[in-house]
C-alpha cells in the first residue's frame, strides 16, 4: 500500500520531514566507499585481498542504499521487501572484515576450517531474515517497522560484535610477532576496522533497540569513511595492496566529495551556483595538481630505479674488488719465495761465493739480480696493498729518532747519487729531533720511496731531503692539495720534504697521485718499470701515524717537493 505522506517524503526528494543528516551520511560514504574498492580491485585484480576490500565495499554499500530507500521510500510494500537485507547484509559485511584482515596481516587466504565457521555463523541469518523471526509489528499507516524480532536481531547483531572481538585478538596476536615497519600497519588498519565496526554496531543495536530511533544509525555510516581514509592512507603510505597512489590524489577526490556533497544541502539558486562554480574549480585545479605531482613522482621513481641499478652493480663490484683483493694477496705470496731465492743466489754468484764468473756471466746476473729485486719491491707493494683493502696492514709503533732514519736513508742513496752524477744533501736542525711514536720500518719506506722516485725521475740536478719542527700540521683535502687556513688538530710536527730538480707534476695530475696504479702522463720516458702502488701505500702509512703526505710543484720541468707530516704528540698510543 502507498503510506500517508507524513513521515516520509518521496524517494530522494529534499524535504524538512527526512532527518537531516540523511543525504550527508548516505551518499558520500556509498560514493567514497565503492570509489576506493573499484580503484584497489582495478588496479590488482588477482589479489584476493583487493577482492575481499570490493565485496566489503559493494556489501556496504547496498546496505546503505537499500537504507536510504527505506527512508524515502513511501510504499510499505518497498520497506517490508528491503528489511530483511539490512541483518544479511550487515552479518555478511563483519565476516568480510574479519576475513580482510586475516588476509591484509596473514599475507594468504585463511584456511577451509575458518570458512566453514563464517559458513555457519551466516546461515541462521539467511535462512531466517525473511520469516515472522526478522520483525513482527509493522505499522502500516506510518511505514514504520516498530519491534524486530528479539532473538534474532540479538544474533545478528552478536555476530558483528563477536566479528568485532575477533578481530581485536587476532591483530594483538599478530602484532606481537610482526616486524617493526608492519606493525604501524597493523595498528592503523586495526584502528580503522575496529573504529568502523564498534560505530556500525553500537549505533544499529541501539536503533533496533529504541523505537522511532532509527536515525542513530546514520552516524555509524560516518566510521566507513574514516575506514577507507585509513586504507587510502596505508595506500599512499606503505603502498598496501601493492598500489601505487599519490597522496594529492586522496586529497583531490576527497576535496570533490566534500564539495559535491554540499548540493544536497543548497536550499536557493545561488547557493546551487557557488557550490557548482566551487566544484568546478577543485576539478580543475585538482587535475592540474594531480598530473604535476604525477609527473614529479615519475621522475622520482625513474631516479630510484637507476640508483636501486647503480647499488646492485656497486655491490657486485665490491664483490669482484675484494675478490681481486684476495686474489693479489694469495699470488704475491707464492710469488714472493721463488723470487726471493732468485734475488738470493744471484747476488751470492756475483758476490764470488760459487767461484769466479766471466764477466759477460757477471753482466746478465747483475741484470737478473736488479729484475728480481724490482719484482721483490712490485710483490710487496701488491701485498701491502692487499693489506690496506682488507684491513689487515699492521702496524709496530714505538718510541724512534726520524734524525737516525734519514741519515741511514742518506748513506744509502749517497751512492746512487753518486753513480748518477747528482747531489743528495740532507738538512736536519743542528738540535737532533724529538723523538717520536712510529712504525720505523714502514716510516723508512716511505721516505725511501720518496727519494727513490725524486732520482728515478730527475735527468739533472739533484734530491734534498729536508726535516723541520712545524708548530701545526696541514690539512689535506679528497684531492691532495693542502686546505687553506687549517690546521691539523694533533699539534707540533716533525715535516720531511723530499725536493728535486726533476720533471715536476702538472697541477691537474696530482689528484690521481696517491691513487692505486696512477703514475704522471710523462714519468714513464725515464721510469718505465713503475707500477704506481707506492703513493698509495705511503699514504695509507702516513694516515696510520695520524699525519699527512701530499705533494707539491711549480709545474711540469720545475721538479716537485713530496712531503710528510708526522705529530711529534703521541699521536698513535690507541694503536
Amino acid at each position: 500500500m502507498i503510506c500517508p505522506d507524513y513521515p516520509f517524503p518521496q524517494f530522494l526528494i529534499i524535504s524538512s520531514k527526512v532527518p537531516p543528516l540523511l543525504y550527508y551520511s548516505h551518499l558520500p560514504a556509498i560514493f567514497i566507499t565503492l570509489l576506493l574498492g573499484f580503484f584497489v580491485y582495478f588496479k590488482n585484480k588477482h589479489s584476493l585481498l583487493s577482492k575481499i576490500l570490493l565485496s566489503i565495499s559493494i556489501t556496504f554499500s547496498l546496505w546503505v542504499f537499500l537504507n536510504l530507500i527505506a527512508w524515502t521510500a513511501n510504499d510499505s510494500n518497498i520497506l517490508a521487501f528491503v528489511f530483511p537485507f539490512f541483518s544479511v547484509l550487515y552479518a555478511i559485511l563483519c565476516i568480510l572484515c574479519l576475513y580482510f584482515v586475516y588476509v591484509f596481516i596473514d599475507k594468504k587466504d585463511i584456511i577451509f576450517r575458518t570458512k566453514i565457521i563464517f559458513g555457519a555463523l551466516l546461515l541462521p541469518v539467511i535462512l531466517l531474515a525473511p520469516s515472522k523471526f526478522s520483525f513482527y509489528k509493522f505499522n502500516i499507516p506510518f511505514c514504520g517497522i516498530v519491534d524486530e524480532g528479539f532473538y534474532f536481531s540479538n544474533y545478528y547483531y552478536g555476530v558483528g560484535f563477536l566479528m568485532f572481538l575477533w578481530i581485536m585478538f587476532l591483530l594483538i596476536s599478530r602484532y606481537r610477532k610482526a616486524e617493526k615497519e608492519f606493525k604501524k600497519q597493523i595498528v592503523l588498519m586495526g584502528l580503522g576496522v575496529e573504529a568502523f565496526l564498534l560505530a556500525f554496531f553500537a549505533t544499529g543495536y541501539l536503533a533496533s533497540l529504541l523505537v522511532n530511533s532509527y536515525d542513530i544509525e546514520f552516524y555509524g555510516l560516518f566510521a566507513m569513511t574514516l575506514f577507507m581514509g585509513v586504507l587510502a592512507y596505508l595506500i599512499v603510505k606503505y603502498k598496501a595492496f601493492n598500489i601505487k597512489l599519490i597522496g594529492a590524489q586522496a586529497l583531490v577526490v576527497a576535496l570533490v566529495i566534500l564539495v559535491g556533497s554540499q548540493f544536497f544541502f543548497a536550499d536557493n539558486t545561488t547557493s546551487m551556483v557557488l557550490t557548482g562554480v566551487t566544484l568546478a574549480l577543485s576539478l580543475g585545479f585538482g587535475y592540474v595538481l594531480i598530473k604535476s605531482i604525477g609527473a614529479e613522482v615519475e621522475r622520482k621513481e625513474q631516479l630510484q630505479k637507476m640508483a636501486d641499478s647503480l647499488a646492485v652493480a656497486n655491490d657486485k663490484l665490491r664483490i669482484l674488488d675484494k675478490a681481486k683483493t684476495e686474489f693479489i694477496s694469495i699470488a704475491s705470496h707464492q710469488l714472493r719465495t721463488p723470487v726471493t731465492a732468485i734475488k738470493g743466489f744471484s747476488s751470492l754468484l756475483l758476490e764470488g761465493s760459487y767461484g769466479e764468473v766471466s764477466a759477460g756471466v757477471k753482466g746478465a746476473l747483475e741484470k737478473v739480480f736488479v729484475s728480481s729485486e724490482r719484482l721483490v719491491n712490485l710483490i710487496e707493494d701488491l701485498l701491502n696493498v692487499s693489506r690496506i683493502e682488507s684491513g689487515r696492514l699492521t702496524f709496530t709503533f714505538e718510541m724512534g729518532s726520524l734524525n737516525d732514519i734519514l741519515q741511514e736513508l742518506y748513506d744509502s742513496f749517497i751512492l746512487v747519487a753518486k753513480a748518477k752524477k747528482f747531489y743528495l744533501d740532507l738538512k736536519v736542525p743542528e738540535n737532533p729531533l724529538p723523538k717520536i711514536k712510529m712504525d720505523a720500518a714502514k716510516i723508512r719506506e716511505l721516505i725511501s720511496n720518496f727519494i727513490d722516485n725524486a732520482f728515478k725521475y730527475t735527468e739533472k740536478g739533484g734530491v734534498t731531503v729536508k726535516a723541520e719542527i712545524r708548530e701545526s700540521g696541514v690539512v689535506i683535502d679528497e684531492d691532495g692539495f693542502v686546505k687553506e687556513g687549517e690546521k691539523s688538530p694533533y699539534g707540533k710536527v716533525i715535516r720531511v720534504t723530499v725536493s728535486d730538480t726533476g720533471i715536476g707534476v702538472p697541477r691537474e695530475e696530482i689528484p690521481s697521485l696517491f691513487k692505486k696504479f696512477s703514475r704522471g702522463k710523462d714519468v714513464s720516458r725515464l721510469h718505465v718499470g713503475g707500477t704506481g702502488l707506492g703513493l698509495f701505500v705511503g699514504k695509507a702509512i702516513a694516515d696510520a701515524h695520524h699525519g699527512a703526505t701530499w705533494v707539491e710543484s711549480d709545474g711540469a720541468g720545475k721538479g716537485s717537493r713530496f712531503i710528510i707530516e708526522i705529530p711529534v704528540a703521541d699521536a698513535t698510543s690507541d694503536k
